[in-house]
């Protein structure tokens, strides 16, 4: 599961601003105002591990006809025990980027 970062009052993860001050990043909502820090060092969402695996996930879109073509890569962080299918995937695969779990459907053809 890739780090995501939200609001602890709001849910907000889209309009937030942060600044790094040495190994905590001070976070302010766009849309409520609240301001609280993070560490520096990502974490696991579900178990809270300290012991993520940085991963280049793959970013995927519709080329022509029946092409999925990979446009960019972003890094994630999986968890080696609540994401270990994943980095099998990945280690079994490398040096190639992670595929998503869900890929762009194609439109029905008549």
């Amino acid at each position: 599961m890739p780090l995501q970062v939200a609001c602890p009052a709001c849910g907000e993860r889209d309009v937030l601003r942060g600044a790094r001050d040495g190994d905590r990043i001070a976070l302010v909502c766009g849309r409520c105002g609240r301001e609280w820090e993070r560490s520096v060092r990502p974490r696991c969402p579900t178990c809270g591990a300290g012991d993520v695996e940085p991963v280049p996930l793959a970013i995927v879109e519709k080329g022509r006809g029946t092409q999925l073509s990979v446009v960019g890569t972003r890094t994630i962080h999986l968890c080696p025990t609540c994401d270990a299918e994943r980095l099998v995937r990945y280690h079994a695969n490398r040096p190639n980027p992670l595929m998503p779990d869900e890929l762009p459907t194609l439109p029905d053809v008549p």
